[in-house]
């Protein structure tokens, strides 16, 4: 008889969940765009009264000084970094909702909240109800990669874990790449900042039913998927079944006393810190610094997104093979450290250019996304290896770390542009997310994909 060649249902569940990672990011990265038009500036009122009078009700604890500081920063650096607050602190809850009761259930609810929360977006009429609409977004947001990458220990062959995380990673950056152009096309089009969230409200609830329809929590319950697919998919992994007891609670023993993952906890965050500058930032720099109007602005930061874009499957493919060549711990270190120092290289080489060769400058800035996402699949990779039955947990609590450096990036930015930036160009401002990225490849150095968290995992 001839060999059964196996099904191909993990592809699909590949690509869904690829498509559901471009749909996060353009949610998440449109609100840079809708900030900037000149419909919401002139329509949507972002008092500093408001802040202030938010940020006595809610932070009277800070001491004097802080407060007054966090008073002053500017509404719409306060609402971009507040997703990355609600989506840093739910992390952890979501990736334990996740591994408790199954991706399935949870994404799907989790794609049509943050649609909803995105729509909502389009209704705020000040700072207060679009700080809720961001703040709920972040919550929504912040359970899909630590789900998608539990997702992955059951839907990927245990030796391409690191180009299956690169095409969902590759999916949320086309989004981030895609949102700036999609979403200045869209106020454009209708003359109303509010519609971009209309349609991608709409867009992201019939998502979330394909989801649904596509996806099963492990390949022996998905209906169409053979058993030469299943056998396939448990090489390597020993008994291979669905999981009956999921952890109940998250591990923070170990989580707490683990120096491995602390590592990478620091490293995640002062990773975004440095990274978080493109996708919140760059188009001001380019608006207020370069004098390029919003059109032009927002194309040179998709080409400057979308360079970045080629390095997630090459940074796939180079994580597996350094794995298989080099062990797990000096094939996954070497791209999470060295890719930094590059980054950090490249940020210095674009405040270098001449502000009037301003493709340039691009081009250099898009050399610091292709460092930065060159990495991002060892870094999921690893957090497989290390995590064990605590998955999503794991996963979630490095990316809570990873998201407060995101969400502290505008307030970081603003602090240092208005203490040391005397004359308004931004460079001590790039100079800092130049200088967290140096620091990240030192700590990177620490890392070891051979040492889990639980220790029971390793059994």
């Amino acid at each position: 008889m001839p060999i059964q060649s196996p099904t191909r249902v993990r592809f699909s569940i590949l690509t869904m969940a690829t498509v559901v990672a471009f749909l996060m990011y353009l949610d998440r990265i449109c609100l840079a765009e809708i900030v900037g038009s000149s419909s919401f500036k002139a329509n949507m009122p972002l008092s500093q009264d408001e802040v202030r009078y938010w940020v006595r009700t809610l932070f009277f604890w800070l001491p004097d000084s802080w407060e007054h500081s966090l008073a002053e920063t500017p509404p719409v650096a306060l609402i971009k970094g507040a997703f990355f607050w609600a989506y840093a602190l739910a992390q952890v809850p979501a990736g334990w909702l996740s591994d408790r009761f199954g991706a399935r259930t949870l994404i799907g609810i989790y794609i049509a909240a943050w649609s909803l929360f995105t729509a909502a977006t389009s209704f705020s009429w000040g700072f207060t109800s679009l700080m809720l609409a961001r703040l709920g977004c972040g919550l929504a947001e912040a359970g899909y990669y630590p789900a998608s990458s539990g997702m992955l220990t059951r839907w990927a062959h245990i030796e391409h874990r690191g180009f299956a995380s690169s095409m969902i990673s590759w999916g949320g950056r086309v989004g981030g790449f895609l949102a700036p152009v999609l979403t200045t096309l869209v106020i454009l089009k209708f003359g109303d900042w509010r519609w971009a969230g209309y349609i991608y409200g709409i867009g992201g609830l019939l998502v979330a039913a394909a989801f649904w329809w596509v996806y099963r929590d492990h390949p022996r319950m998905h209906p169409r998927c053979d058993e030469a697919e299943i056998a396939l998919l448990a090489e390597g992994r020993g008994e291979f079944l669905p999981v009956k007891n999921a952890p109940r609670r998250f591990p923070w023993a170990a989580a707490c006393s683990s120096g491995n993952l602390w590592f990478m906890n620091g490293y995640q965050f002062l990773t975004n810190i440095g990274w978080a500058f493109l996708i919140l930032t760059l188009s001001d720099y380019l608006r207020d610094v370069i004098k390029l109007d919003a059109a032009k602005a927002s194309l040179i930061t998709s080409v400057v997104l979308f360079i970045g874009i080629a390095a997630l499957p090459l940074g796939g493919m180079m994580t597996d093979v350094f794995a298989r060549r080099f062990g797990l711990r000096f094939g996954r270190m070497i791209l999470l450290s060295v890719t930094r120092f590059m980054a950090a290289g490249c940020y210095l080489l674009a405040l270098w250019v001449d502000p009037a060769n301003y493709w340039l400058m691009a081009l250099f800035f898009g050399a610091v996304a292709f460092s930065a996402d060159l990495s991002l699949p060892a870094t999921w990779a690893t957090m497989q290896d290390i995590s064990g039955k605590h998955q999503a947990q794991l996963f979630g609590w490095a990316n809570m770390w990873g998201n407060f450096g995101a969400a502290l990036q505008p307030i970081l930015f603003a602090y240092v542009l208005k203490t040391f930036d005397v004359n308004h160009d931004y460079r001590e401002g790039i100079l800092l997310c130049a200088g967290v990225f140096t620091i990240a490849g030192f700590v990177a150095l620490g890392i070891n994909a051979q040492k889990p968290v639980v220790k029971e995992a390793a059994a």
